[in-house]
């Protein structure tokens, strides 16, 4: 199956996996996708990111990050700007999700990154997805 939004596929199995009380998940790797796995781990969202190459496919092993009792970290994942549908925003205009306690990345012109980086380099970009 030709996967056209690698973006929306990686957040997908991430959210299901957190959901179902996985260890880990494995998704297709991109360079995009893998800058994601990175804001998302320096936010604490998820603990670690593994790249390998598997039978000259690269893939990517997310470990997922849980709380007490097994409750998972990543309560909720969406998918703003899409193909179909491009999300762009100024400085000014960066989301603020769950009221600080979520993240916003975004892909500005220095690459991917979280919303309070971004408003931190004073830059404004597509707003990719939200996760909290």
């Amino acid at each position: 199956m030709c996967q056209s939004d690698s973006i929306a596929d990686f957040l997908t199995r991430v959210r299901n996996a957190s959901s179902a009380g996985h260890r880990f998940a494995d998704v297709k790797w991109s360079k995009v996708v893998e800058q994601i796995a990175q804001s998302l781990k320096e936010a604490h969202f998820i603990e670690h990111i593994l790249v390998r190459d598997e039978n000259g496919i690269n893939q990517m092993r997310v470990f997922l990050k849980y709380g007490p009792m097994k409750k998972p970290i990543i309560k909720g994942i969406r998918r703003i700007s899409s193909p179909g549908c491009r999300v762009y925003v100024g400085v000014d205009e960066i989301p603020i999700v769950m009221n600080g306690f979520g993240l916003a990345v975004l892909s500005t012109p220095q690459g991917v990154m979280s919303g309070r980086q971004a408003r931190e380099k004073n830059v404004g970009g597509e707003v990719l997805c939200h996760v909290w």
